[in-house]
């Protein structure tokens, strides 16, 4: 077991119930990554991964590990050179450009700092939805983070830790199959950081998926699961004991996903990134 992390880690807590393993929302099997320098850079060498439904994970490494690369493919930001890749059960490799937007769009929240109603808001323009309704939903996505009083706020009326906070609405706002958290502590002090972990804690017990990447390994051994990478490789995983789903696994009644091609922004005429 590598340094850093408690003795006693072990499976994390993903059955579905009833002692039910819960279903896979991201897979990763065999995925590698190299970028054509002189030499070649291998970034991921072989990563297989699973994130089961109301997991909260960590991805941790020092630079220049992979974990950057690794979240890029998590997120469908980027293609893998070989290997396979599945979000809620479909096979982005078999998408196009298009269509993985459109399942970026309604499935991956990114956790970035961004800043109150608007900018969460803007976070479900592509999932196309109505000016009101993103709205609305910005709204609750506030609430949930505790930040309902704040949703007029302007930027320079944000602590670090509420532009956090407002990133972590902007990431669930549409209720995502998986929230991707890219150190979501790294530039806060150690009291507001400790209860934006608080709060992803409490995500997770109300049921959402996290994936925090960070190269803290302080932050990750508070979390459930460690998933540790170097060199491009998983040098551990606390949840390998999970059983793996099959190659091509029945796909889940629960998270059964339909492709909707993304839609534009009507004043801009740009697509989904």
């Amino acid at each position: 077991m590598s340094a850093g992390y408690p003795a006693d880690a072990g499976v994390p807590g993903s059955a579905a119930g009833n002692g039910r393993v819960a279903p896979p929302v991201l897979e990763l099997r065999d995925v590698t990554k190299a970028y054509p320098t002189q030499p070649p850079v291998h970034a991921l060498r072989g990563v297989d991964l699973v994130i089961r439904r109301g997991e909260l994970a960590a991805v941790v490494g020092p630079s220049g590990s992979g974990k950057s690369t690794l979240l890029h493919i998590m997120g469908t930001l980027d293609r893998p050179a070989t290997g396979t890749v599945r979000i809620g059960g479909l096979d982005v490799g078999q998408l196009t450009d298009r269509q993985i937007a459109a399942v970026r769009a309604a499935s991956i929240g990114f956790v970035f700092q961004q800043l109150a109603l608007d900018n969460v808001a803007d976070g479900l323009l592509y999932a196309g939805q109505p000016a009101r309704a993103r709205r609305d939903q910005a709204r609750q996505a506030l609430a949930r983070v505790g930040l309902a009083h704040r949703a007029q706020a302007r930027p320079t009326q944000l602590s670090g830790g509420e532009r956090q906070r407002v990133a972590i609405a902007r990431a669930l706002a549409g209720d995502p199959a998986i929230v991707l958290a890219d150190e979501p502590t790294g530039n806060l002090d150690s009291t507001t950081g400790e209860t934006i972990v608080g709060l992803l804690n409490d995500l997770h017990r109300q049921g959402a998926t996290i994936v925090v990447i960070t190269h803290n390994l302080d932050l990750a051994a508070t979390l459930p699961r460690q998933v540790e990478v170097l060199d491009g490789r998983i040098r551990y995983d606390s949840g390998a004991a999970i059983p793996a789903a099959a190659d091509s696994p029945p796909r889940d009644e629960g998270t059964t996903m339909t492709i909707f091609e993304p839609t534009r922004n009507e004043s801009s005429g740009r697509a989904a990134p």
